[in-house]
């Protein structure tokens, strides 16, 4: 799942699907993250690490998500890569991608310095040994970033960060408040109890989504033993599975495009279901009676990071762009445009809207601990056992295709 969404909405949503790919580790049993020392994971490849700055090249090449580095071609009015431009002498040639599958296969061509990836891209980054480790000491705005960021499984291994963190945000349950009532306050209502509104509930149409029964799960049926959601054993695949099977009679539709969730709402095709909070604040923009809630179970969620190539010839223009957009200006003039929380929360005294880092619970930890970022189920069980393979994605896509039939 890709939020392709700005504040004029002007993307192309339909190119946002994401795909995850399989196989990002190794049997080593190496942890992953600084902050989850269970993990079983992958003994990253030996790439060496930045120690430095030195003069600029003159030029850095950016992959980046949609709405990441607007340069005014979209807009005249949303640009910030000029500013970067202005500043440091390095000219930002920006290409964008649709999916993480596709930064993937872009980044090891070695064309390109700087990526903005997800969570199911990062590790995969790693392990193929496309990134390096990022010398922290060298990006200014690093000390900035809000702590809860740092040092997790997506970004980091063993304490080592191989990126900056960017920006973050929930998967979140939308209800028509007129439709539905009582209020819903946790995710049985578009599952367990999912027949209340049935052929009114929506989905995402991605394999990806397994993770949000898996969570539903963790709780409703503790004697899985579900620790993480990106971590399923066979048995407990099947389960999220079976789960989603039920919850399949009931949907009116899976989907991908924020365009027709929106309209699926205000129609009354869709009642309830999952949801992005840039979609609520639309929605609710054009009149549609919805609200959206993060479930007393928790939810999904995404944390972007750039990182930078193994190969990069340009490294000190990367680095400076990396310390760039992650300060408060250029931080609140994405997090606005694109509609997610900000990494940097300095940015919040710099958004237009005042209110916009409340609503996007851009300070607060406790809520942000809430989220299961997404991360790419691999065999090695992220959970920390060792006496069970997890299923990977392969897993994942076919039991997907099974359950939508």
């Amino acid at each position: 799942m890709k939020r392709c969404i700005g504040k004029k909405m002007s993307l192309v949503a339909s190119a946002c699907v994401l795909v995850l790919a399989t196989g990002c580790g190794t049997d080593s049993g190496k942890t992953v993250g600084g902050t989850d020392p269970g993990a079983e994971g992958f003994q990253p490849p030996d790439i060496p690490m930045k120690d430095a700055l030195a003069g600029m090249e003159g030029q850095v090449s950016i992959l980046a998500w949609p709405g990441y580095a607007e340069d005014g071609s979209t807009d005249k009015s949303v640009d910030w890569v000029s500013a970067f431009e202005s500043d440091t002498g390095c000219q930002a040639n920006v290409k964008y991608f649709g999916t993480s599958d596709e930064a993937v296969q872009l980044m090891k061509t070695g064309e390109y310095d700087v990526v903005s990836a997800s969570g199911d891209a990062s590790l995969r980054l790693i392990a193929s040994g496309d990134v390096a480790p990022v010398n922290t000491d060298l990006v200014t705005n690093y000390g900035d970033i809000e702590p809860f960021l740092k040092d997790q499984p997506w970004n980091s291994v063993k304490g080592q960060m191989y990126g900056v963190p960017h920006g973050w945000g929930a998967n979140l349950l939308m209800y028509n408040t007129k439709d539905v009532k009582p209020a819903p306050t946790s995710w049985s209502a578009v599952f367990d109890d999912a027949s209340a509104y049935s052929g009114k509930v929506t989905s995402y149409d991605s394999p990806i989504y397994i993770a949000d029964a898996a969570l539903y799960l963790m709780t409703k049926q503790p004697d899985l033993g579900i620790k993480d959601p990106y971590a399923l054993d066979a048995d407990q695949l099947a389960a999220a599975v079976d789960l989603l099977k039920k919850q399949k009679e009931h949907v009116s539709e899976y989907w991908s495009d924020y365009l027709k969730e929106i309209q699926a709402f205000s129609t009354g095709d869709s009642v309830i279901g999952t949801t992005w909070e840039v979609i609520a604040q639309v929605a609710q923009g054009e009149g549609v009676p919805v609200d959206a809630i993060l479930p007393a179970e928790g939810s999904t969620g995404w944390s972007d990071t750039w990182m930078i190539s193994a190969d990069s010839q340009n490294s000190n223009c990367a680095y400076a762009w990396m310390d760039y957009i992650t300060s408060p200006k250029a931080q609140a003039a994405v997090a606005e445009y694109f509609g997610e929380a900000p990494a940097n929360t300095k940015a919040c005294a710099l958004t237009s809207d005042p209110s916009f880092c409340d609503t996007y619970h851009a300070t607060d930890a406790a809520y942000a601990a809430q989220i299961h970022y997404w991360t790419t189920p691999i065999e090695q069980c992220l959970d920390g056992r060792t006496d069970v393979k997890c299923t990977d994605y392969g897993a994942w896509t076919q039991a997907w295709t099974e359950i939508k039939g």
